[in-house]
């Protein structure tokens, strides 16, 4: 007695196609399962056994293997379960073969045959609709897999029971529907809570119109992390294709909330004590780190130099690439990393080094000590580097009232517009920006007037940029021209770019 069931094993976000081929043969009773299995894997032959038990199924007493093919691909977590259970009952009669053979499944059983949700739906739903087939999942991660496809064939039964009785006929399972997570609007923050500060808000624009990395560095209590955690109320939302590249890696990382997909932009703030598999991905079992999570949203690094150097370092290939590549002896992982970094720093340990009047009790070189954790290449990928003053009585009771993150993210949206229809006709991508074009197309799109190059001359001399420092301030003015609806780059424009990165010298 044979069968075989199609389920998926996950190489980043890709879902490669796995046969679950189950085989019920004469001998001594025994059930095993090979095909690089790891530890979740092999434990399903007890959760398998308790689960047709439960509907009354006990196993033949022969000589059951499961194989997992291709044997030499590793297969890693408890979605094996149910496609092990049907191909059993199929194997054994006990479900008609061909109800299975056009349909990816995954799934985990609970002891009572009830359908435990899994990581990954969605990337394996997309997978499935990719080679033609349907998918059977459980049935909170129907909202997601519904995604993949209007025209998919989806089960998404919450018991077993419900999925036999939906292929003997007795039971209609109804195909579920994609869902939005709503976010509500009440007691979300808003970039007119911060007082003062008109720079660093300015700065925070900018780097919100063209996807700039940002850097802000001053004293404790500044309102640092308060302006960052306001970035994502001036993003514009993700487009549908940023939404489903960003739901597939939340939805390995099993971080979709009911099976429902969100359209705000990520924003992850790790804690400065994370490890290098925390931040970048990786471990044992490769899974996707924060950088990942944080793709086509905000990676935010409060305390940039308490974070480990070697981990800080191993943020420049996905800066520079959009990706975060994790190598294996047997398989090399990728996965998207298009973030946009924020970070923030104080001036030294004690926080008040540059301050009038102040006198550090570490002595003179506590700053210069502390700044240089964080490596010269790694400062020279941050576009816009600010310092942010320490905030005054006079601004905390100032009562004007500012700009609310609408009327921001409405100038924000109007120059990613202007980005958008600009690259689309260059290299058909709406979606990539002044920060993240490559160089050949920014000297296209970027010429600024013989005053503004003259500047540009003087100032890369003076401030000894670097050709990516250059070619940041070029980046830098096309979005600053963007926000004026400007089609050439002015001296104005060169003159401020210039100040975001002449800004840190004193650090």
């Amino acid at each position: 007695m044979y069968a075989e069931v199609k389920t998926v094993a996950f190489i980043g976000i890709e879902a490669k196609p796995v046969d679950v081929q189950v085989q019920v043969a004469s001998g001594l009773p025994a059930f095993n399962i090979v095909g690089l299995a790891d530890k979740a894997v092999a434990e399903s032959r007890e959760r398998v056994r308790a689960a047709l038990n439960a509907l009354g199924l006990g196993l033949p007493p022969k000589r059951i293997t499961v194989n997992l093919a291709p044997a030499d691909l590793p297969k890693v977590g408890s979605h094996y379960d149910l496609p092990i259970a049907l191909g059993l009952m199929a194997a054994t009669d006990a479900i008609p073969k061909e109800m299975l053979s056009g349909f990816v499944v995954i799934g985990e059983l609970a002891l009572d045959a009830t359908i435990s949700p899994v990581v990954g739906a969605l990337p394996a739903s997309i997978g499935a609709n990719q080679q033609g087939l349907g998918i059977i999942c459980p049935a909170s991660c129907g909202p997601e897999a519904a995604w993949a496809s209007e025209d998919m064939n989806i089960l998404a039964p919450a018991h077993l029971l419900s999925l036999v009785n939906h292929f003997k006929g007795t039971q209609q399972l109804s195909r579920p529907k994609p869902e939005i997570h709503q976010q509500s609007q009440e007691g979300q923050p808003d970039i007119a809570d911060i007082k003062g500060q008109e720079g660093a808000k300015r700065s925070l624009e900018i780097a919100a119109a063209g996807g700039h990395n940002l850097l802000m560095a001053g004293p404790p209590g500044a309102g640092k992390s308060m302006l960052a955690s306001r970035l994502p109320t001036i993003l514009p939302k993700l487009s549908s294709k940023e939404m489903l590249e960003v739901s597939m890696i939340q939805s390995l990382a099993g971080e979709l909330m009911g099976g429902k997909l969100s359209q705000s932009r990520p924003f992850r703030a790790p804690h400065h004590s994370a490890t290098m598999a925390a931040l970048v991905g990786g471990g044992s079992k490769p899974r996707p780190g924060e950088v990942a999570l944080a793709h086509h949203g905000v990676l935010f690094l409060d305390e940039l130099p308490e974070f480990s150097g070697q981990v800080l370092d191993a943020l420049r290939q996905p800066l520079e690439t959009g990706e975060t590549a994790i190598a294996r002896a047997n398989h090399r992982i990728t996965y998207p990393s298009k973030i946009q970094l924020i970070a923030a720093m104080n001036p030294c340990r004690c926080g008040k080094a540059f301050e009038p009047g102040y006198a550090c009790s570490k002595g003179a070189n506590c700053a210069e000590r502390y700044q240089s954790r964080i490596s010269g290449p790694l400062l020279d990928r941050i576009d816009l580097q600010i310092e942010v003053p320490a905030v005054t009585a006079l601004d905390l009771l100032d009562e004007t009232q500012t700009e609310t993150s609408a009327t921001v993210r409405a100038r924000v949206q109007s120059a990613r517009e202007i980005q958008s229809n600009r690259f689309k006709k260059l290299c058909d991508d709406p979606t990539m920006l002044n920060a993240t074009c490559s160089v050949p197309m920014l000297e296209q799109i970027t010429t600024p007037d013989e005053s503004g190059k003259e500047l540009l001359k003087k100032a890369a001399t003076k401030l000894r940029l670097s050709a990516r420092g250059f070619h940041k301030a070029l980046r830098v003015a096309r979005t600053l021209a963007d926000l004026e609806f400007s089609e050439t780059v002015s001296h104005a424009h060169i003159a401020e770019a210039l100040s975001y990165r002449s800004s840190q010298q004193v650090l």
